[in-house]
């Protein structure tokens, strides 16, 4: 009679710890899906934003070559207006400074003015390419971009690690439902005890691979 009576215990103890694991599966395989929503998300949002920050970085090259072809024309014109100064040229020189305001005025972006104004201030001929970090500013958007883009796609990678994590646990609770389900066709007692430890054990183990993964909500 004791017998029957730990067997049904041990059936009851079973059945309980079956139905608690497979809400713990289900539970996981949700967050697996959420974890697995998130990363797809992020992959596609960042992968747009690289894709931006190429079309930036383009932008900005072609910016800087058309920066760089007005420098060298106003370069030309400040030649032309040093010759025509040592000739005395008055007419001349006043057409160049007509051009020189004109190209100013139209064509240079108020950055570039302040670049040629540094280049004016050295001691030695300089171009305003040569400051310090003007060249980069041209690109400062597109690094931007790449900057979040890429930190996006290495966060949906984290998130893919962590529904693999999940995934796991996932798989090692399949297991432990798989024990479950075999130990009562043991008829001995230790038999079905052993397999019933083992279960726990991995029960606890896909439990605390679960509990490490951060819960996502809708």
């Amino acid at each position: 009679m004791e017998k029957k009576d730990f067997s049904a215990k041990v059936e009851l103890f079973v059945a309980i710890f079956l139905g608690i694991t497979a809400v713990l599966t289900a539970w996981a395989s949700w967050q697996d899906s959420l974890y697995g929503g998130n990363q797809a998300q992020k992959y596609t949002k960042g992968t747009a934003l690289v894709g931006e920050a190429n079309s930036l970085y383009n932008e900005a090259a072609q910016y800087i070559a058309q920066d760089m072809e007005i420098w060298n024309r106003i370069s030309d014109l400040r030649i032309e207006y040093e010759f025509a100064a040592q000739n005395n040229d008055t007419a001349e020189m006043e057409k160049m400074e007509w051009k020189l305001g004109q190209i100013m005025a139209d064509n240079v972006t108020e950055e570039l003015a302040a670049a040629i104004e540094w280049a004016d201030a050295q001691p030695e001929f300089a171009s305003p390419f040569d400051k310090e970090g003007f060249v980069e500013s041209y690109y400062e958007a597109a690094d931007a971009a790449y900057q979040e883009g890429y930190a996006m796609i290495e966060d949906g990678n984290k998130d893919n690690e962590k529904g693999d994590r999940l995934g796991l646990a996932t798989v090692v609770y399949a297991f432990v439902m798989f024990l479950l389900g075999i130990a009562a066709s043991f008829e001995e007692t230790r038999t079905k005890i052993g397999v019933i430890v083992l279960a726990m054990i991995g029960f606890v183990f896909a439990t605390v691979i679960m509990l490490s993964v951060p819960i996502l909500t809708l």
